[in-house]
């Protein structure tokens, strides 16, 4: 597992002294790096060196694990329907192929709107709960309160935050290996174009939130920020120690007129069982535990829980800290029903082709809507280097 997910293991063989375990930390696959594809690859050629249990920070590693017969099925008779109802609406989705599961999601990471409760009363403004609001009030902050933010869009997940909430098509998967890629369609472009204009006024920042430039000179100066469920904890409360009771959750923005509220995921996580494991059935209770246990989820676990009981331990935990403005539980809980399906979890990483495509592209001064084509043939290329059928 990665660093991060250390304390579930630590957790579980302190709760479960008579389990011998082997715990060993490595990258998590973080920003598809494939390293875990890489050591399966070899662990088959040798034919020993699988683990039991595996951590992924990735969503797809199904995409390739299942054909390299590395994942055990987890819906075939050692995870009871009982349990696996317990998930939130489609978060184990990733995890699915043609109806067998073979893996778990950890943990949720849809997006919402972060805001700083006490500038938006003293300034007079109003939460936007639209995207037309919330660009005319990116628009307002760079006339009244120049150096303010309302977003950021300088990481290789801001497709995801951005572009996924507003619909884009740019990564639709469509089947094992084929995907729909459309990143010029109006969702595309209107969503660019408000990008575009609050990076010009300087309301939306182009550098990495995790930056110590931003950390330095930026993190003082947020209005707005849209974001995963782990803004909370990992910027706001940890890299921005942000004091207490400034820091409020309202639901992403939406476009006018949308029946159907749509938001993005940044990230999350998998755990998977190897089918070779010779301990099929305690390493099926570690994947339960890991997953569902209020000691570690709702308790411990940084990012909000994908096993509905959990996230409402967790959502308590958060609030009896009183670090939030107001109530966080109805935003993220709606929002973690609400991720958009039409973006999906390829082989390829899409921040990847967006940092090489698009960041670079904005650092030299160009527009969004205009790297919009160049991303489309990043996007195909990538997707059938993997082996894709690309549609449009």
């Amino acid at each position: 597992m990665d660093s991060t997910r250390l304390a579930a293991a630590q957790l579980y063989q302190k709760h479960h002294p008579a389990v011998k375990m082997n715990i060993v930390t490595y990258d998590g696959d973080a920003n598809g790096s494939n390293y875990l594809q890489t050591k399966v690859s070899l662990f088959n050629r040798t034919r020993k060196g699988w683990p039991d249990v595996v951590f992924s920070s990735q969503n797809n590693e199904v995409s390739w694990a299942v054909r390299a017969g590395f994942t055990a099925p987890l819906n075939k008779g050692l995870l009871p329907q009982s349990t696996l109802a317990g998930w939130a609406h489609g978060a184990n989705d990733p995890c699915t192929v043609n109806g067998t599961l073979y893996c778990l999601r950890n943990d949720l990471s849809q997006t919402v709107l972060w805001y700083n409760a006490g500038l938006m009363r003293k300034w007079g403004y109003k939460v936007p709960a639209t995207w037309e609001d919330y660009r005319a009030l990116g628009e307002k902050v760079a006339a009244e309160h120049p150096g303010y933010l309302v977003g950021s869009a300088g990481d290789n997940f801001t497709p995801e935050i951005y572009m996924w909430a507003g619909k884009c098509g740019a990564n639709q998967i469509t089947g094992p290996k084929a995907v729909t890629v459309n990143t010029t369609s109006p969702n595309c472009t209107r969503m660019a174009s408000l990008l575009d204009t609050l990076i010009k006024n300087r309301t939306m920042s182009t550098s990495s939130v995790f930056s110590s430039d931003f950390d330095k000179n930026q993190a003082g100066k947020i209005l707005m920020l849209p974001g995963p469920s782990w803004f909370g904890g990992s910027l706001f409360q940890g890299t921005f120690k942000t004091p207490a009771g400034q820091i409020g959750v309202a639901p992403m923005p939406q476009w006018s007129g949308d029946p159907a509220p749509s938001v993005g995921n940044v990230g999350g996580g998998t755990w998977l069982l190897s089918a070779h494991s010779a301990h099929l059935k305690a390493g099926t209770d570690f994947l339960t535990w890991a997953t569902t246990s209020n000691d570690y989820q709702g308790k411990v676990a940084p990012g909000y829980p994908a096993y509905t009981a959990a996230a409402q331990a967790w959502l308590a935990n958060q609030a009896s800290s009183h670090y939030y403005v107001g109530d966080i539980a109805g935003p993220l809980q709606a929002a973690a029903g609400q991720v958009w399906s039409g973006w999906g979890y390829g082989q390829f990483s899409q921040e990847a082709i967006w940092a090489a495509t698009v960041t670079t592209g904005v650092t030299r001064g160009r527009s969004i809507v205009s790297l919009l084509p160049a991303w489309q043939t990043a996007i195909a290329n990538y997707a059938r280097s993997d082996g894709y059928k690309v549609g449009r």
